[in-house]
């Protein structure tokens, strides 16, 4: 192959917990306050891109936040040494302190929106921190993702970093979990799939009406602006309301795609019949033959979908041809869900394997395979260009893991969140794994 598509996995955080921050995702709000094992997550979390990497796909790491996040804290009033803003914030506002050391950012399908070179009208590969406008808690991170993109990405002969959109309303961008990418050839021309919840400035667009609908067309149209991209190879589609009415937060929880083919749920669009002919009049004028596998709600209802995490899988292509898809353990659990899925790989349809990976601390708190990645096409003098030391082998996975042993909790309960100990182990952690994976400074402890 002359191209490939390159998965960067976000690596857990020291802090993992379970805080119920993300209103609109049933798994993190269902396990509030449950005792977290941030070693384990961040172990499974690892053993995954291992085994991936193994299997011959390309497979890179992407490097947590710094947490708490004290210059947030200060920000909002609390005062003193770091240690007395952390003291303080968990006696005046526990949910804000929780908010300001989420481990959020493991979920790197939320990172960036990423356009591949065969798209944009620089040639060169195009990345936009999301500004994760809709929490609080996932609305810090840009600032510390776009600096560590850079340092993987930092070629500017191959690569292009924005700055993330205006952090307000009307530009609220979730990043590539509510974007894909179809193509016939990973280093040639494609047409990008964007999907929003909502419009900002056009009351035409319905609306959920129980939980918020956090991308935005306009935020999804600034970001095709930004990349260059051409209006002939690009397509929009909202979200059905009812869907996210039901916990689909994201489209990657309703709908994941690859190369060619889109696997999808019957109830993931508005005017689905119409988004699946654009698709498909669009690939077809690049000479890919557009494939759309829809699930129906009589086999997998959209509930189902969201307690089995069944779409947000990754569909990965194998070089001898074919796709497996990965999921997580409870779509194995789930009698409905993988009686579909063990009916779908002998149908002889482009998804012809299974792989099954245990993700239950990130199950948990409400993020599966799909969420853990992100997807960056990249051919190979592109790929050539990319930091080395991200790029997982078996040096690389016995060096995180002597790290994550070294330096995680196997037990972090809210209360743990007030204890100053947990920033300096927090910063200790990551000055050592930027040294590992050649980051430089990236991260505000760095930076003074």
């Amino acid at each position: 192959m002359s191209a490939f598509e390159v998965n960067f996995d976000g690596l857990v955080g020291p802090t993992h917990n379970y805080s119920g921050l993300s209103y609109g995702n049933v798994a993190s709000t269902g396990n509030q306050k449950a005792v977290s094992n941030p070693r384990l997550a961040a172990r499974q979390g690892l053993d995954k891109m291992k085994a991936l990497a193994d299997l011959g796909f390309k497979q890179g790491v992407f490097a947590p936040q710094e947490r708490p996040d004290v210059a947030a804290l200060r920000r909002l009033g609390f005062t003193g040494s770091d240690a007395e803003v952390i003291r303080r914030a968990g006696l005046q506002a526990p949910a804000i302190l929780a908010a300001a050391t989420s481990a959020s950012s493991m979920w790197t399908a939320n990172a960036a929106t990423v356009s591949p070179s065969g798209d944009t009208a620089d040639g060169r590969v195009h990345f936009t921190p999301a500004n994760l406008n809709n929490k609080f808690h996932r609305s810090i991170e840009h600032p510390t993702t776009g600096r560590v993109l850079k340092a993987m990405f930092g070629d500017a002969r191959h690569f292009v970093v924005h700055e993330a959109l205006p952090a307000q309303m009307h530009f609220g961008d979730e990043g590539a979990a509510n974007h894909t990418r179809f193509c016939g050839r990973y280093d040639g021309p494609g047409v990008e799939f964007f999907v929003f919840g909502a419009s900002a400035f056009d009351s035409r667009y319905p609306a959920p009406k129980r939980f918020p609908a956090r991308q935005t067309l306009e935020a999804s149209q600034a970001i095709a602006r930004l990349h260059g991209l051409d209006d002939g190879r690009v397509v929009y589609a909202q979200q059905d309301p009812d869907a996210i009415d039901k916990g689909v937060f994201h489209n990657d929880v309703i709908a994941v795609g690859n190369g060619n083919v889109l696997f999808h749920h019957e109830k993931a669009f508005l005017d689905q019949a119409r988004v699946l002919a654009e698709l498909h009049q669009k690939l077809d004028c690049l000479g890919t033959e557009f494939v759309a596998v829809e699930v129906p709600e009589a086999n997998v209802t959209v509930e189902e979908a969201v307690k089995s995490y069944l779409f947000n899988s990754q569909l990965l292509s194998k070089p001898q041809g074919g796709m497996i898809i990965v999921v997580p353990e409870e779509c194995r659990q789930n009698g409905r869900v993988w009686q579909y899925l063990e009916a779908l790989v002998a149908t002889g349809g482009p998804i012809d394997e299974v792989r099954v990976f245990d993700l239950k601390q990130s199950m948990q708190n409400g993020g599966g395979p799909a969420c853990l990645r992100l997807r960056v096409a990249l051919s190979e003098q592109e790929l050539a260009a990319v930091n080395p030391r991200v790029m997982m082998d078996d040096s690389l996975y016995s060096m995180l893991t002597h790290w994550v042993d070294t330096h995680y909790r196997d037990r972090l309960a809210p209360d743990d969140l007030a204890d100053p100990a947990l920033l300096d182990e927090c910063r200790r952690a990551l000055d050592e794994l930027t040294q590992i994976l050649g980051l430089g400074s990236v991260y505000p402890f760095q930076l003074v």
